[in-house]
Parts: structure tokens; C-alpha cells; sequence
């Protein structure tokens, strides 16, 4: 019984990432190669995370900054990345840690905290990243990684039973997780760095990569 739910939860991983492959064709003919490479970029990172690795080890604060830095689009620069964490968790939560979950897992628990610091990261990259550097680079994932702790620290304290719903109780649960902290800055460092490196490598040899100036919104 568990191998056939287990035949059953593959499948349906296997049409879904099927789906959207085809969506990535059809999107190098209709956009730009530059989009089909950052996309393409965007979902290998984000499905490394079945990989073994250590706490909050992650990048999808990363590839966040990466499409944030690099999408000419701005509903592509958020929606890549988050669809790409959407696709690594429907994989992860119906795979790697099938066990955890008695029935097919569409959408992780809590998601709106942990998509909200992804967007937000987005949007800071709008700020920060306007012209790429390896010190703004670096200093950009430095924030993704508060970004990430506050808010989703903050979704682990708000309506919880283990920490009071006071200000001290907030302070408690933002010490709870502070050991977790290094892995996040250490995620987003070293898949900052890969991306946006390999990418630049990428643009040097390609010039069909070079950056594409962003679209401003009607004001």
C-alpha cells in the first residue's frame, strides 16, 4: 500500500515538473534565451535542495536575489523563484520526506511566511541590485538571510502554544533560532555566489546574456 502511494505521489511530481518544462519551451520562443537560461538556472538551484546538506542550508534565497537582479520582467522576478520553491517543495514533501506526510502535499504548512520573505527578498533586491557587484552581491544575501530569519521566526511564534504571545515570548523564539541562522548565510552566500558567478562567466562568453534593462511600471 505505502509502495503504491508512493508510485502515485511520483507521478503526479512527474506530470507537474513535465508541465512546466514544456512551459520553459514555449517561453524561449515567445521571450528571450536570457529568460530560459535564468529559469532553467533558477529550477537546477532550486532543486538541489534534495541533496543531503546541513540546517536552512538553502537556496532560494538566492535565486530569489538572481531573478530580482536579472529578470527584465518584474512578474518574472517573482514569479520564477517562488515557482521554482514551489516545485522543489512539492518534490521534497512528496519525496525525500514522503514519510511526514500521510497524504499528497499540494502546499507546504505556513507557506505564506516563508513565500512572504521570498517576495520581500525580491524586492530588496530591486533596491540593492540595480547594478551587480560582488560586494553588493554578498551584501544582499547578508539581508536575504535576516529577511528569512525575521519573518519566518516571526510565523513560528504568532498563535504558537510554545512561546507566550508577548514581546518577551517573540525575543525567546527569535533566540530558539538563532543556531539556525548559519545555515541560512551560508546558503545564501554560496548560491549567491554560484549563480550569479556562473551567470557573469555565462555573459562574458555569450553576449545574447548581457542584461536587458528592466521594465518600469506605470506610474
Amino acid at each position: 500500500m505505502a509502495k503504491a502511494n508512493q508510485k502515485v505521489r511520483l507521478r503526479t511530481i512527474y506530470r507537474v515538473v513535465g508541465y512546466f518544462c514544456i512551459k520553459m519551451r514555449k517561453m524561449q520562443s515567445k521571450t528571450t534565451l536570457q529568460s530560459f537560461v535564468l529559469t532553467a538556472m533558477i529550477l537546477l538551484a532550486a532543486l538541489s535542495r534534495v541533496l543531503p546538506h546541513m540546517h536552512n542550508f538553502s537556496p532560494l534565497g538566492a535565486i530569489a536575489l538572481f531573478g530580482s537582479a536579472h529578470f527584465g520582467r518584474r512578474w518574472m522576478a517573482l514569479g520564477v523563484p517562488i515557482a521554482a520553491t514551489w516545485l522543489s517543495d512539492l518534490l521534497l514533501n512528496n519525496g525525500v520526506y514522503a514519510r511526514f506526510y500521510p497524504e499528497f502535499t499540494w502546499i507546504s504548512p505556513g507557506f505564506y511566511w516563508t513565500y512572504g520573505s521570498y517576495v520581500l527578498i525580491v524586492m530588496a533586491g530591486w533596491l540593492l541590485l540595480r547594478k551587480v557587484s560582488v560586494g553588493r552581491v554578498l551584501g544582499s544575501a547578508g539581508v536575504a538571510s535576516l529577511i528569512f530569519f525575521a519573518v519566518s521566526n516571526l510565523g513560528c511564534w504568532v498563535g504558537s502554544t510554545a512561546y507566550p504571545q508577548t514581546i518577551a515570548g517573540l525575543m525567546t523564539c527569535y533566540a530558539a533560532g538563532i543556531p539556525f541562522l548559519q545555515g541560512t548565510v551560508l546558503g545564501d552566500i554560496f548560491y549567491s555566489a554560484l549563480l550569479f558567478g556562473v551567470y557573469h562567466l555565462m555573459q562574458n562568453r555569450w553576449t545574447i546574456l548581457k542584461p536587458v534593462p528592466a521594465t518600469i511600471p506605470q506610474q
